[in-house]
């Protein structure tokens, strides 16, 4: 039987016809073209995790981030008896760790367990307005 390529001697375009193959027709297209179709496989094999959407992204001016303290923390960290978490750079206070003497911690915003735990050892909680999110005033 003669082989394949022995059928291809003395023709020009080896089976192609004129014009196939003069771009990028004869590797199946270029770079990822094909991988909806042809290049399935390689798609699926190499690159488990391309279809779809993954994850999200909130634009950055709608990102809040809290620096947060817990008040075991702050029991730690308090000399005398008033501290404030806003000029240190906190904004909120958490209710994680005990409080053994009375402390009046001044913070902008602070949990429920937190201000249970400061007012059952004699303390107190001053919540501070950071920015206005109030109804709009009309002119």
């Amino acid at each position: 039987m003669v082989s394949r390529t022995n059928k291809f001697r003395g023709s020009r375009y080896h089976g192609r016809g004129k014009k196939a193959g003069r771009g990028a027709g004869k590797r199946g297209g270029r770079g990822n073209a094909g991988l909806n179709k042809h290049k399935v496989m390689t798609r699926l094999k190499y690159m488990p995790g391309h279809w779809g959407m993954h994850g999200f992204n909130r634009h950055p001016g709608l990102r809040v981030v809290n620096s947060s303290i817990n008040l075991g923390q702050v029991v730690e960290i308090a000399e005398g008896d008033s501290i404030n978490l806003t000029e240190m750079g906190f904004d909120k206070l958490l209710g994680r760790g005990g409080i053994d003497r009375p402390l009046t911690i001044m913070v902008n915003e602070a949990s429920a367990k937190a201000i249970q735990k400061v007012e059952a050892a004699g303390g107190s909680v001053k919540i501070g307005e950071g920015e206005d999110w109030g109804e709009w005033e009309e002119e």
